[in-house]
């Protein structure tokens, strides 16, 4: 009882609350540029072969390089993992994450009552919280068997971002060998953050996966927008 009290209070004033997607390529907004409203990467995969769960791990604003510090979660962004399941390309289920006071709040999996460019919380349909990390990386595990996380990882994605510039710079001559093999190519991330929203959640929560993937596989058709209060 103390926990679903605190819970509501930590939420109050959210149930009506209506959000536009700001959405962009990595780093070309300037409205989301260096906020956690901007998506880095997105990866979806089970756990381990043969898994009945699927992680969904976001990773935000990580246009941070090691020597400068990463950022927070924006109490303003709503960000929002949606499902697939008939093959439209329009979401049926979502699974959404909201910061307030230092954790994470997440709801779903749920049927959209709107779907495209507008989202509200569904406060109705709580999955779970977790303090978000900062040292240490805390994971909450519901009695559902969801497994949450929220807090700064370091970025997973390698990108040698300096010769990238130099192989598209107008100039021809600036990269005469194109881009560097394995070898020589540095990664300028190395080191960075992302702000990481992470949910692993077993898939009978979500329906049953319609895509197949290159290798054979059921998959969900899946993607995730951030989107932000107006």
């Amino acid at each position: 009882m103390k926990q679903s009290i605190k819970y509501a209070l930590g939420l109050s004033g959210m149930a009506a609350l209506l959000v536009t997607l700001v959405a962009a390529d990595h780093i070309d907004a300037p409205s989301s540029a260096g906020t956690s409203a901007d998506i880095a990467d997105f990866y979806a995969f089970e756990p381990s072969e043969g898994s009945d769960n699927t992680v969904f791990v976001v990773d935000l604003q990580s246009n941070v390089l090691p020597d400068l510090a990463y950022g927070t979660f924006d109490e303003d962004v709503l960000t929002e993992i949606n499902i697939d399941l008939d093959g439209d390309l329009i979401e049926d289920q979502v699974i959404q994450a909201i910061a307030r006071n230092g954790r994470m709040y997440f709801f779903g999996p749920t049927a959209p009552e709107q779907t495209g460019l507008t989202s509200m919380v569904y406060t109705d349909t709580p999955l779970g919280d977790v303090e978000i990390s900062s040292s240490m990386a805390i994971v909450e595990t519901t009695d559902a068997g969801v497994s949450l996380f929220a807090g700064p990882r370091q970025d997973p994605f390698f990108f040698d971002f300096f010769q990238f510039n130099a192989v598209i710079s107008p100039e021809l001559d600036s990269a005469p060998g194109g881009f560097l093999p394995a070898g020589e190519a540095i990664d300028t991330f190395d080191g960075a953050n992302t702000m990481s929203i992470v949910v692993e959640i077993p898939n009978g929560m979500l329906g049953t996966p319609t895509a197949t993937n290159a290798l054979g596989l059921s998959v969900y058709k899946t993607w995730v927008t951030t989107n932000r209060k107006q």
